[in-house]
């Protein structure tokens, strides 16, 4: 009985030196999860008990056990590198075949898919609609789309201005005093916007202020230099909004004469100016030519609604407007939810996917399958996908690893037990063996 009790602590004491032995040559492994021997007593039974005088019949290896606790997460400067801060593993599907992970040493492969570092696996997430929303709820393979921005045409444009209370009227009635974009006396300020058409070529709108009465001032609106439809401003007059403002120095109305004119003649009451005559083209030594594009389908408005009357300085924030050129992609940024951000040469960002997050009841019943990767089994339950930062999944950490949660310290330690636990059982056997010859040598 005693060579086997001595046997069995051998075997445990080896099975925890491989163990520690283990997880030391996994130190540098990213996102490795140790191990930890866990071992049971074992005692002789009968069908009526143990008794109160049995002795015990040794040890055995109940579990090899997994300790998922964080890693340190640490920067690499590799935007596809990627951490889990917190809870969740990344889903890896090779030809549908999911398995889960820690490691986020991601690449892309020569069809811009993202796979893991040996590219027999690729990343899973959710796309994104023609929008740019994302698709939740169905896991697809994540996907770095390097082709160009589709250029987006100007249908809104927006601002703050004021415009200064105490500036001089400017008499229209005074044909001096009309309206010429080329001098600078027959209006009081010009705002100039850059604008695109459906081809991306940008524009210049260009808003001129003239101040007509108290509280009442005209703007035109030109599109490089030339009314909307093309027409030289100055042998076609350009059509002039009025804006009206109470005594605060609040904008009321901004009245806008219908084109055509009608009769009697009628007039658009808004808070924006709305033009739906523009044809984009340019001009050649003095000569306007349309470029083949187009306006945006919906016209452009300009909201005019934040302008004020105030004794202040004429001025205007910076313009905002929806339209842009065709972009190049020029780097990608990843969030902390997991979203991916492609940025463009047209300064516009657009998100291209976002990865998901698996969740399990019990991660100690994952599989391990090698390569630093688990699979699902019974014992661990059904994975929950959802996208990191939500409930109690963790967030994503680019351009950093999670390194492996391996103490080296207490590893150590652990090795010199397991060694003392082997030579005491192997001094065991050597005792009984011992005693076994006395035995013998007294017969």
């Amino acid at each position: 009985m005693s060579f086997n009790i001595g046997l069995s602590g051998l075997y445990a004491a080896n099975k925890q030196l491989d163990v520690t032995g283990n997880n030391i040559a996994n130190v540098a492994t990213t996102g490795f999860k140790s191990s930890r021997a866990e071992f049971e007593d074992v005692y002789s039974a009968t069908r009526l008990g143990t008794g109160s005088k049995t002795v015990g019949n040794g040890v055995r290896l109940a579990n090899v056990s997994q300790q998922f606790g964080q890693g340190d997460v640490n920067n690499t400067g590799n935007v596809l590198d990627m951490g889990i801060q917190g809870n969740g593993f990344f889903v890896l599907s090779n030809n549908g075949s999911l398995t889960y992970t820690r490691a986020g040493t991601f690449k892309t492969d020569k069809e811009g898919y993202v796979t893991n570092s040996d590219g027999t696996a690729r990343l899973q997430g959710y796309g994104v609609d023609s929008n740019g929303k994302i698709v939740n709820g169905v896991l697809t393979d994540l996907r770095i789309d390097t082709s160009n921005l589709a250029p987006k045409s100007t249908s809104t444009v927006s601002s703050t201005i004021n415009l200064n209370s105490t500036s001089a009227v400017i008499d229209q009635t005074v044909a001096a005093n009309k309206f010429d974009p080329s001098k600078t006396e027959t209006f009081t300020k010009s705002f100039s916007t850059p604008i695109f058409d459906t081809q991306g070529n940008q524009h210049t709108m260009d808003q001129y202020m003239v101040k007509t009465g108290a509280n009442t001032w005209d703007t035109y609106t030109l599109i490089d230099g030339r009314n909307p439809d093309g027409s030289d401003p100055k042998v076609t007059a350009p059509v002039a909004s009025t804006m009206s403002f109470d005594s605060t120095g609040k904008l009321t109305t901004v009245s806008t004469p219908v084109t055509p004119p009608t009769t009697p003649p009628t007039s658009v009451i808004s808070s924006d100016l709305k033009i739906t005559n523009w044809t984009p083209g340019s001009v050649t030594g003095g000569v306007w030519t349309a470029n083949g594009a187009a306006a945006d389908p919906a016209g452009l408005t300009i909201a005019m609604g934040n302008t004020t009357q105030f004794n202040a300085d004429t001025a205007r924030s910076i313009p905002a407007q929806n339209g842009y050129a065709t972009g190049q992609i020029t780097n990608l940024t990843i969030d902390g939810s997991g979203v991916l951000l492609a940025n463009f040469s047209n300064n516009q960002t657009k998100p291209i996917g976002q990865i998901s997050l698996a969740s399990f009841t019990n991660e100690q019943g994952l599989q391990p399958v090698g390569g630093t990767s688990w699979k699902e089994t019974y014992a661990s339950g059904i994975p929950g996908y959802d996208a990191p930062e939500t409930g109690t999944l963790g967030s994503i950490v680019s351009n950093s690893l999670e390194e492996s949660n391996v103490n080296l310290t207490n590893e150590l330690v652990d090795l010199i037990k397991a060694q003392s636990n082997y030579q005491a059982n192997a001094k065991t056997i050597s005792t009984q063996s011992t005693i076994m010859q006395t035995i013998i040598q007294m017969t």
